[in-house]
């Protein structure tokens, strides 16, 4: 089993530090950093930025609508974040991008473990290709949508991976429940009261036979794939056959 020995060091290049920083000050986040588990790195991209303005984007080659962002900033940043890197784990820098491989519970605790992230948040139309092909490791998608800036899909995927990190949750086998941990949507969940307006809480759950809860629970968590998310359900069907 994984078990991390040094806090993991996360850095974040961003043109919008105090967007970051709002984040990852609150909540579970903030618990890792504050348990030492989780080093948060906020690098400013306008700091590597030349000029009166501190310009990161300009026209693209070739013409069309939309700015780029400059290659320059972006390698100089990578390269104050190559100073401040003192772990002995290797660095994968994540781009988030529409065009990139699918988040899954699955991509998140592959980063949770060995490596230390570097983020890149993009903006405009894009980023140079160059930068892309050079130092980008690992491009994801959070969705087949688009964003007005890549903080919101930086803080997704970091929010994915820093739970997974053993010791952040007080309860590790908490996100051992998640939806996608074992290809199937979680079971319902209910709290007291018993009965809240005419609404009552399965008799199963307050039989306390715990045989017949965990079965009701696996009943549920393929009831709920099975309706909501076929995809899933067929790839879970697929692994049972085997």
């Amino acid at each position: 089993e994984y078990e991390i020995k040094t806090a993991k060091q996360i850095y974040i290049i961003t043109p919008f530090p105090e967007m970051v920083e709002a984040v990852i000050c609150e909540s579970i986040l903030r618990r890792a950093a504050d348990k030492e588990l989780v080093v948060y790195h906020v690098v400013d991209l306008r700091e590597f930025a030349e000029g009166k303005f501190k310009q990161i984007d300009d026209y693209p080659f070739g013409g069309g609508t939309g700015m780029i962002m400059m290659p320059e900033p972006i390698l100089k940043a990578l390269d104050r974040v190559k100073e401040l890197h003192s772990g002995d784990r290797n660095l994968r820098v994540i781009f988030p991008t529409p065009q990139g491989e699918q988040l899954t519970q699955d991509k998140s605790r592959e980063f949770s473990q060995d490596d230390d992230l570097v983020f890149i948040s993009g903006h405009y139309k894009g980023m140079d290709e160059r930068i892309r092909e050079s130092v980008v490791t690992d491009e994801i998608s959070i969705g087949d949508f688009v964003l007005t800036n890549g903080e919101l899909p930086t803080l997704v995927i970091l929010d994915t991976v820093v739970r997974l990190i053993p010791g952040v949750l007080g309860d590790d086998e908490s996100a051992m429940g998640d939806s996608f941990t074992n290809e199937l949507l979680d079971f319902p969940h209910y709290t007291r009261p018993a009965e809240v307006r005419g609404m009552d809480v399965p008799e199963v759950l307050l039989s306390g036979h715990h045989e017949k809860i965990e079965k009701w629970r696996q009943e549920e968590r393929e009831k709920r794939t099975q309706s909501r998310r076929p995809d899933l359900w067929k790839t879970y069907e697929q692994k049972q056959t085997r």
